[in-house]
């Protein structure tokens, strides 16, 4: 009897104790009533975080024309050789393309060298060169290492005329020279050379031929078979006068 009456109190009891409670709790809860203020985000704030550093998303590399000319090249190599490896076909491709590059380069440097040097292995103005490498003023700076006679027949040969009598003038003066007849400089003028002979024999062939050469070489004219066989004749006779 005494547990059932205990029970009975102990239900009408807790409903007044939860209401207690639930009082004590929202009188405990504290409400911010102050002013909420609003923020102003700057402008252009999101163009500072365009950078790269705040890019997570990794983007696809752009292939430039080379690499798709490489890929390319891996494709078609897969294709012929029916490679099962694209690593193997890359690694092909790109020693092929390091062999031929090494050989353009290799190329290259071999018409350099020969542009310097003539078909015979020897350098421009060799000795034992025979062969019509170097141009006009070339020649006329180096008249000691040519072989004029030589150039002159090579010369008539391909019926230039005019320029085989720009090498006869050039000629006589080396010959001139070192016969140290005169002292040769390629600045100085016919006159210059002129009035350095001593003999007057010599002298006045010298200012004929001097005559012919600049009539011919700076004349503006057709030059005509009379007059070319004229000035080759007294240049001949000149140099043969003077034993060369």
């Amino acid at each position: 009897m005494t547990k059932y009456l205990l029970l009975f109190l102990l239900l009408f009891s807790i409903p007044g104790f939860a209401q207690d409670t639930l009082h004590v709790t929202k009188s405990a809860i504290q409400v911010d009533s102050s002013a909420i203020e609003q923020v102003q985000f700057e402008e252009g704030f999101k163009e500072k975080y365009t950078d790269d550093e705040f890019i997570y998303e990794a983007k696809a590399k752009e292939l430039n024309a080379w690499d798709r000319f490489k890929e390319w090249l891996y494709d078609l190599f897969e294709r012929i050789f029916n490679s099962s490896s694209r690593e193997n076909t890359e690694n092909i491709v790109e020693l092929l393309l390091k062999i031929l590059a090494a050989a353009i380069i290799i190329f290259v440097i071999y018409l350099i060298v020969k542009a310097i040097m003539n078909g015979e292995g020897t350098w421009v103005f060799g000795k034992s060169s025979d062969k019509k490498v170097i141009n006009y003023e070339e020649i006329e700076k180096n008249i000691h290492l040519v072989d004029f006679e030589k150039l002159i027949k090579e010369t008539l040969k391909n019926g230039e005329n005019r320029l085989a009598i720009r090498y006869y003038y050039l000629w006589l003066l080396k010959i001139m020279s070192a016969k140290q007849l005169i002292e040769w400089d390629v600045e100085k003028t016919n006159s210059d050379y002129l009035y350095e002979i001593k003999n007057s024999a010599i002298q006045s062939q010298f200012e004929y031929v001097s005559y012919l050469y600049n009539y011919i070489w700076y004349g503006e004219f057709e030059l005509d078979e009379v007059t070319f066989v004229k000035a080759k004749k007294a240049f001949d006779n000149l140099i043969n006068s003077l034993g060369a």
